[in-house]
């Protein structure tokens, strides 16, 4: 509140200042953007004039601020969005969100941890928050520039690093699942901004000495020790797997409310058809099982047609080949149930695994992969090629939606999975698992064919994920 004087006088020059700094604006606005969807509800805290919560998508979009004069201002402007006048520190509102973006605010407010705190008041579980700031290092250049005019002249604010945000989040409830930077030159230059803003600040080095920070939170998830309320679909594709079928069955141990096994069977040339037609007639009055044959190839097509048949509220994926132990499966569960992640990703390079689970060249794909992908989602990522995946189904009828932005040239389906997850925001979580040598069968990877092919989708998840 101590900033109101200034920002109601601001509000009288803030659109001609929007404008004189569009480069920098657009820039927030089209990377907190990326993160929202057409059938999301999005409240701005700190809206000012409202011309970021406008241009994001949304079907129900709010904005509040602490200053009437910005607001009567975007009010004016802006009849799709609901303007509201209140403090951060003292939210009114009466619903809750699925976005939340804190937008250059926190170093105007008292008090940064009640601001969070209120912030539990308009989140349901699976909100997702976007907090944009300036990075400390620019702090004297930022002055600097208010000096000879190039910016606005501020008070005197606060000046938070992102380990300092992520503290005060968990203080007030909140988890930090990734933390990103942005932006080397603040305004256009034709070419030198466009190289420096969408390649350079994404390189280890580079990103210190960026202006913008992101850091993104959702709710902290309650303790449940037991939580079986969700009913779930495990689907097993299986080529050439007809000595796995029954231990699939046999070693899969009971959680959830209810459990349905989805086997698809994918052009194979031994008798894995015909055993599981026997076992699921065999099971048929202790399991729910369905089963289904694959039209097209490749494991992507029969997972995606075993989620189509699915009607469980959690999808997982199973291999037929059982290197990651059904026995783990409850693992997977348990961390989606209570919340702690969104989208479960299995990861077998963490424990020892037996000595012939994964041949050496694998082992090294497997580990340029792990590096690979930790620098695309701006957070550790050790095993983006385990085939035990795990989300609610609602949130795979999104991403399905949204396929088409990576493209579909995916012959496991692991990458769309992982990209897609990251496009919709989700918090995705790993779980160490103990990989195990096959008892039947050999594999159906090529190394080199379908290395070459996940390579390809590394440079072109490049351009639709880390230089957007």
């Amino acid at each position: 509140m101590r900033y109101l004087a200034y920002f109601d006088a601001l509000a009288a020059k803030r659109i001609a200042l929007r404008k004189r700094n569009a480069y920098y604006w657009n820039d927030i606005t089209r990377y907190c953007n990326y993160f929202s969807h057409d059938d999301y509800n999005v409240l701005e805290i700190g809206c000012g004039t409202g011309e970021l919560i406008h241009e994001i998508k949304g079907r129900n979009k709010t904005g509040i601020d602490f200053s009437a004069a910005m607001i009567e201002q975007a009010k004016a402007q802006f009849d799709d969005v609901s303007f509201y006048q209140m403090p951060a520190e003292q939210i009114t509102l009466n619903q809750t969100y699925d976005l939340v973006i804190v937008s250059n605010l926190i170093g105007f407010v008292d008090d940064v941890q009640k601001v969070f705190e209120q912030l539990r008041l308009v989140c349901h579980a699976n909100t997702k928050i976007i907090i944009t700031y300036y990075n400390y290092f620019w702090e004297p250049f930022i002055k600097f520039a208010e000096v000879i005019g190039l910016k606005t002249n501020t008070p005197n604010q606060n000046w938070l690093s992102q380990a300092d945000i992520k503290n005060l989040l968990s203080l007030a409830g909140f988890d930090t699942y990734r933390r990103v930077n942005s932006m080397l030159l603040p305004f256009n230059v034709p070419l030198i901004s466009w190289t420096l803003n969408r390649f350079l600040v994404r390189l280890p080095f580079f990103k210190l000495f960026a202006l913008n920070m992101y850091s993104f939170a959702t709710l902290k998830p309650e303790a449940k020790a037991n939580n079986e309320q969700y009913s779930v679909s495990i689907v097993i594709p299986a080529r050439n797997e007809a000595g796995n079928i029954e231990n699939a069955i046999t070693r899969l141990p009971k959680f959830g409310k209810h459990q349905e096994i989805i086997f698809i069977e994918g052009n194979s040339t031994d008798n894995t058809w015909q055993v599981i037609q026997t076992i699921a007639q065999k099971y048929a009055a202790t399991h729910t099982i369905k089963i289904g044959q694959q039209t097209g190839r490749g494991k992507n097509d029969a997972v995606k047609k075993g989620f189509a048949m699915a009607t469980g509220d959690i999808l997982m994926i199973l291999d037929a080949d059982l290197t990651v132990p059904p026995e783990d499966l409850p693992k997977f569960y348990y961390a989606i149930a209570n919340g702690h992640g969104d989208f479960i990703n299995g990861s077998r390079l963490v424990y020892q695994m037996d000595k012939e689970a994964m041949r050496f060249l694998n082992l090294l794909g497997n580990k340029f992969f792990s590096l690979a992908f930790s620098w695309l989602l701006e957070q550790p990522f050790k095993d983006t090629l385990c085939g035990t995946k795990v989300i609610f189904r609602h949130d795979y009828y999104r991403l399905v939606s949204n396929q088409a932005y990576f493209g579909n040239f995916d012959p496991f389906g692991d990458f769309d999975l992982i990209f897609g997850a990251y496009k919709l925001n989700l918090r995705i979580v790993e779980i160490p698992i103990r990989y195990r040598e096959r008892t039947y069968g050999s594999t159906n990877i090529s190394r080199f064919k379908h290395g070459i092919i996940l390579l390809r989708m590394c440079f072109f998840a490049a351009r639709k994920i880390k230089f957007v």
